[in-house]
């Protein structure tokens, strides 16, 4: 790729000029269910641009397949020893343990270590896709003709960083994150104090009282711990794999740049490091026509507007109980409600409520009758709201959702309901408040304008650094010189233990100056008074 002159048009969008900018070959390793949805999105632009675009899928990909927006790009194949089947009773057993099982003060721990087995099968799999395509001698030569300029891989799916470091190309990240970012402290570097910065999962803000200080501890080195048991593993087959030792964390820190789903919209304000890049939202776009029968709903709704509903793509549907449950809390809306719903027909369902297998929830977000989000709190569900302003309420499931609702809470655009507890009223008071007190909507606007209030679209910055790490062979000059300090260098130990070694020779000097000086002055004034 050619270096090539940017102007900056205006605040929000940087274009490309002058210059011959030659088509680069990425390679793709994705992670399955909505990482997938995110990084195809990234696929759309590479080869919008002109860029060559592999994709790794084993056989058991639930979601990774060709389609028509991505007609062009290249998939390669390989088999694995597990079928489709397996990985979605897999990743099934997990989502429901998860649901199940949100921890409390006193199953923190249990939770921790019955989630980390359900997640450690996962890990298995993902194990055996590396050995799969590593095994195929003929599409690893391939691979290796092919000259990538840089793999794009999501560190969920372990495994992408040893294909790049096998085939000797640079490779970058795109992720939301890593529970309590074990990955990114650990093996990225980047500084997370522990008294603001509230681990991922643990469902606190950066304002902590002390006990929720020591929550925030805790939840670092138990996730901490659940990850080292996977480590170790992992070390010696790295270590195998490339022929020298080395360590998982150590591969995953070579990283040229981390692509972090977020933005300052719904972070809190922490320490980063410049090879950290923020491209939160980068699939929103803004709202197109509904379809006509859909439209004619909306617009029946007059002045009182409509509510969205949807507990996301991925999530089984709800009990029959729970569905009448909402269902009925939803009848007694003024608001017309659209809702995402694939199971049996509520035997509550009010003249007011229409249930469908899909919706269009970015168009419906974007439409200006639109007046809350019911939402489980998926990471792209929460960047559509906070784009088109909509207040939600809250009912997350698993992974990282509570956290996000969480995070929206703190910003004053969501209210938060527990699916396991929440009665019909709770549900309908919960959408009252956020359509009937202002400052929801406030909130949900001031971060809308935040969001696209951004020198550089959030996918333009994410192919930015892509081809920023094609033209220059990487990005070693954000790289910073932790990954080359032993854990005791980094925390300074071996310093404050010279220092002290220092002051504690002085002070014993000092003291054996005064006892020497003190002895002398005595036997001066013994022999003072004998005289």
């Amino acid at each position: 790729l050619n270096n090539f002159p940017l102007l900056w048009s205006d605040r929000r969008n940087m274009v490309a000029l002058i210059g011959n900018i030659s088509c680069g070959n990425v390679l793709i390793w994705p992670a399955e269910a909505s990482h997938w949805l995110n990084v195809k999105v990234i696929i759309q632009e590479l080869l919008h641009r002109g860029h060559n675009v592999s994709i790794l899928v084993p056989t058991s990909a639930l979601l990774i397949k060709p389609s028509d927006d991505i007609s062009a790009a290249k998939f390669e194949v390989f088999p694995v020893s597990y079928g489709k089947d397996e990985v979605d009773s897999i990743f099934s057993n997990a989502i429901w343990a998860w649901v199940n099982n949100k921890p409390t003060t006193l199953t923190f721990y249990w939770f921790y270590k019955e989630l980390g087995k359900e997640v450690g099968k996962m890990v298995d799999l993902q194990k055996d896709i590396c050995e799969a395509l590593l095994a195929n001698k003929g599409l690893m030569a391939r691979l290796a003709k092919s000259k990538y300029d840089v793999l794009l891989s999501d560190p969920v799916a372990f495994g992408g960083d040893l294909i790049a470091l096998k085939l000797g190309i640079p490779f970058m990240y795109t992720l939301r994150y890593m529970p309590a970012s074990t990955i990114e402290r650990h093996c990225a570097k980047i500084p997370s104090p522990p008294s603001y910065v509230p681990a991922v999962l643990s469902e606190l803000t950066d304002r902590m009282s002390f006990g929720e200080r020591v929550k925030n501890v805790l939840s670092c080195h138990l996730q901490d711990h659940v990850f080292q048991t996977w480590f170790g593993e992992w070390d010696s087959y790295y270590s195998q794999v490339l022929g020298r030792p080395t360590t998982l964390c150590e591969a995953m820190g070579k990283a040229e740049i981390w692509l972090v789903r977020t933005y300052w919209d719904f972070e809190f304000p922490r320490p980063f490091l410049p090879n950290f890049q923020f491209v939160g939202g980068l699939h929103l776009k803004p709202a197109k026509p509904l379809p006509e029968e859909m439209e004619e709903f909306v617009q029946s709704s007059g002045e009182h507007g409509i509510v969205v509903f949807s507990l996301g793509t991925f999530f089984p549907n709800l009990t029959d109980e729970k569905s009448n449950m909402v269902a009925s809390a939803l009848s007694q809306l003024p608001q017309k409600v659209l809702w995402r719903h694939k199971g049996k027909r509520p035997e509550t369902l009010g003249e007011n409520t229409r249930i469908y297998d899909w919706i269009p929830q970015n168009d419906l977000l974007g439409h200006p009758k639109t007046k809350a989000f019911i939402a489980h709190g998926g990471i792209n569900g929460i960047y559509e709201a906070i784009y088109h302003g909509v207040p939600i309420v809250g009912i997350p499931l698993f992974s990282d959702q509570h956290d996000n609702i969480v995070h929206m809470k703190a910003k004053g655009m969501a209210v938060e309901l527990d699916l396991q507890t929440m009665k019909a009223e709770d549900l309908l008071e919960a959408v009252k408040a956020v359509i009937h007190n202002p400052t929801y909507k406030e909130n949900a606007m001031r971060l809308s304008q935040i969001y696209h209030d951004q020198p550089i679209k959030p996918l333009d910055r994410a192919v930015f650094w892509i081809e920023f790490v094609m033209r220059h062979k990487g990005a070693k000059h954000l790289r910073v010189a932790a990954h080359h300090l032993t854990w005791y260098q980094y925390h300074s130990l071996d310093v404050f233990v010279f220092l002290i070694s220092c002051m504690a020779v002085v002070t014993f000097i000092a003291v054996k100056c005064c006892l020497f000086c003190c002895r002398k002055c005595g036997r001066v004034l013994r022999k003072t008074k004998t005289e």
